[in-house]
């Protein structure tokens, strides 16, 4: 499989995600849920790169201050260039490229990995990259535990490895999946190499809950989305109308929780998924969760997993931070 950079990508670092037998298990469960890495199919991509646009939602913006303020100061802290950087979810590719911009113009181009399921997502994310002039850019079209697992042999055969993630996608995970998910990315990586992980803090009620449930509706519709992929991909008849968009602020388990609210009692048949379910009016779906966290416990998750936290920036306007963590020698 040839993508960008005439690149050829090892079919095996190629899953699709069981999506029918996701939507089946999760759809039974109490709450009902559906797993939030389903809300990123090519619309949902769109959708979520016009809310970082949003007033409402200054993770973006404030995550974007706080590398191009302190990119040079990042890159310095890796102690080692040349290094090979793997992004999983690279989004846009805006972040990277803005990390990228700190250094030496006439510095040797980087080797870098960029890690989705959405190949919409990679072209785009590779295209920006690419345009840095900073970067050899190859694309994975995986879930990010199979894409590092693909590439944990070949990212350090030279270089010092840097692995990215950015946008506070960390805040996704439940407090053990944050475990198990840094576990595995310090599984993949080498004593010296680093993690540059994006958080955002918590912060006032309304702030958060404006920044997923804005007044335009376009959180509404990233989030209804995902009923519209059910229809298309698993042949279901439902009406997104019919649901509510919902957040809340869970500040026992600092977390914003978005749901889907059936309105009124409806019957939904999945038969891509091979199930039916009755649904309550007032009954939710669960989409997502986004943990918010404090600096101290951004710092301890990463030392359970076997990270060394080096460094962090903060944002303090919009309360947003970035943390340099290493793999100790």
């Amino acid at each position: 499989m040839t993508r960008t950079d005439g690149r050829v990508i090892d079919p095996v670092s190629v899953a699709a995600p069981d999506f029918a037998a996701d939507v089946r298990h999760y759809l039974r469960q109490r709450p009902r849920q559906l797993p939030s890495k389903y809300l990123y199919d090519d619309l949902g991509s769109v959708l979520f790169d016009a809310i970082t646009l949003l007033p409402w939602y200054p993770l973006t913006r404030a995550e974007m201050r706080l590398i191009r303020a302190s990119g040079r100061d990042i890159l310095a802290a890796l102690d080692a260039e040349p290094v090979t950087i793997v992004e999983l979810g690279p989004g846009n590719g805006s972040k990277l490229a803005a990390l990228l911009a700190a250094r030496d113009a006439a510095g040797p181009t980087l080797p870098v990995h960029l890690v989705d399921v959405s190949e919409s997502a990679l072209a785009r994310a590779a295209q920006t990259v690419r345009e840095t002039g900073q970067a050899d850019v190859a694309i994975h079209a995986s879930t990010y535990e199979a894409g590092l697992s693909s590439l944990a042999a070949t990212i350090g055969e030279a270089n010092r490895a840097l692995v990215v993630f950015f946008g506070s996608s960390i805040g996704n995970f439940d407090p053990a999946g944050c475990d198990a998910f840094l576990r595995m990315v310090r599984a993949a990586l080498r004593p010296g190499d680093a993690l540059l992980l994006g958080a955002d803090l918590v912060k006032p009620e309304r702030e958060l809950l404006l920044a997923y449930d804005d007044p335009l509706g376009v959180t509404a519709a990233f989030n209804r989305n995902l009923l519209v992929r059910l229809n298309r991909e698993l042949g279901a008849d439902i009406d997104p109308l019919a649901f509510e968009h919902r957040a809340v602020w869970n500040r026992r388990e600092s977390r914003v929780e978005m749901h889907l609210a059936c309105a009124r009692a409806c019957h939904v048949v999945i038969p891509g998924a091979e199930l039916e379910l009755s649904l309550a009016a007032g009954e939710t779906i669960w989409t997502e969760s986004s943990y918010k966290y404090d600096a101290v416990t951004l710092e301890g998750a990463c030392r359970r997993a076997g990270f060394a936290p080096a460094s962090v920036w903060i944002d303090e306007a919009d309360r947003f931070a970035l943390m340099l963590a290493r793999v100790p020698h």
